[in-house]
């Protein structure tokens, strides 16, 4: 098969360093050999098996990017990014360590105190823990402002009531961070962030796992906190009211991994097409030769390269502490409005087999809409954009 790197053809940006390369190397092997042949039998329960975790912790695939004082890697966004890649171009997207690595991790390396980082990351790192931030509830999404669940202090502890939704590793998960209001008075200055590690705790509840169109790999879920105990000294940050500022902060790495997301599956997308159309033959010939699909696969191709160069340049400005906001909202809603059109191109290419589960991509299609949606919806992302006009 053709290589997904092969078809952009692209100098090496400078953020991707020889470590960088050789662990995007080293993840695609592993996502090669050790997920991939189990990848059916994944989206068939819905859900990852904490063996492969595990194997991901003992790879060195587990928070790459926190210092190797506290179980990491030493590594930075830059080797993220190289999973991201490897994860999207092996075609195992419903894994999800990208949220673990690159979400749930920073906010305890950013916001936690060393005790809290020497509690909670080593075992991240390991897969011992896996990681989910709950910030979704049934009637908050987009609007973070608007959420219900409340943390009430109650002597050394605080006692957490409400509910989560669409929480990506919700069923998996045994260290979530929790957006609660603990002072709703104070509107999105009474936001904080709070980790409760679930086995340690009653009146956790799990709900559901989501019954989702993609991604179905990937165990999404609904969470319940009724009267959940948990100690004061879960909180992160040195006081109370600080999560939504924690929160923002954070979002532009978010967006900008949706964007790496994003392009590495429209790469992918365009290598599996290319192939197929050199093999299948209509008319006599094969698909390729027609005008049609040269056009258009030179349209894709040209398109995709305009998205990987715009999210290195993003990922080079987040290396050096440069990527605002508004960059992130764009790298974030052009690159996966880019994926579903290219991913949408690409199965058009393939006729009535694209259609069928059995072809990449098929999957590929359910799996790319979402991204259109979390990490904040592409129309809120314009509206952060218009702010700045």
């Amino acid at each position: 098969m053709t290589a997904p790197a092969e078809i952009l053809s692209l100098p090496r940006p400078t953020w991707v360093t020889d470590d960088v390369a050789m662990l995007y190397d080293m993840a695609h092997r592993f996502m090669a050999d050790e997920i991939a042949p189990h990848y059916d039998a994944y989206e068939k329960n819905e859900i990852v098996d904490r063996s492969a975790w595990e194997k991901a912790g003992a790879a060195g695939l587990l928070c790459a990017s926190m210092p190797e004082e506290y179980g990491g890697a030493g590594g930075s966004f830059a080797h993220e990014s190289a999973i991201i890649d490897a994860v999207a171009h092996v075609g195992v997207d419903g894994f999800g360590i990208v949220l673990h690595n690159a979400i749930v991790a920073p906010y305890i390396l950013h916001y936690g105190s060393e005790e809290q980082k020497k509690k909670w990351l080593p075992r991240l790192a390991s897969g011992e823990l896996i990681g989910a931030i709950a910030m979704t509830e049934p009637g908050a999404g987009s609007d973070l402002q608007g959420i219900k669940t409340r943390a009430e202090k109650d002597g050394n502890q605080y006692r957490l009531n409400g509910s989560k939704t669409f929480i990506t590793n919700g069923q998996n998960a045994n260290l979530v961070i929790v957006v609660a209001k603990t002072d709703p008075a104070q509107g999105a200055k009474g936001t904080s962030l709070i980790v409760v590690e679930t086995d340690e705790v009653e009146g956790f509840e799990r709900g559901r796992n989501l019954d989702k169109i993609g991604l179905k790999a990937n165990d999404t879920s609904e969470l319940f906190f009724n009267d959940v105990r948990v100690p004061t000294a879960n909180l992160l940050g040195s006081e109370e009211g600080q999560g939504f500022v924690q929160l923002m902060q954070q979002l532009p790495q978010e967006r900008l991994l949706i964007g790496g997301q994003a392009v590495a599956m429209a790469e992918r997308a365009l290598a599996v097409t290319i192939d197929y159309v050199k093999e299948r033959q209509a008319f006599g010939r094969p698909i390729l030769d027609f005008q049609n699909t040269q056009f258009k696969l030179a349209e894709l191709k040209t398109e995709t390269t305009i998205g990987r160069v715009f999210y290195n340049d993003c990922v080079t400005r987040h290396l050096d502490g440069g990527l605002d906001p508004s960059t992130a909202s764009m790298a974030k809603y052009w690159l996966s409005d880019l994926q579903g059109k290219v991913v949408d191109e690409c199965l058009q290419l393939h006729g009535g087999y694209g259609y069928m589960n059995e072809y990449p991509i098929a999957r590929m299609y359910r799996d790319a809409r979402v991204q259109r949606i979390y990490g904040g919806t592409n129309e809120i992302m314009k509206l952060l954009i218009a702010r700045t006009l």
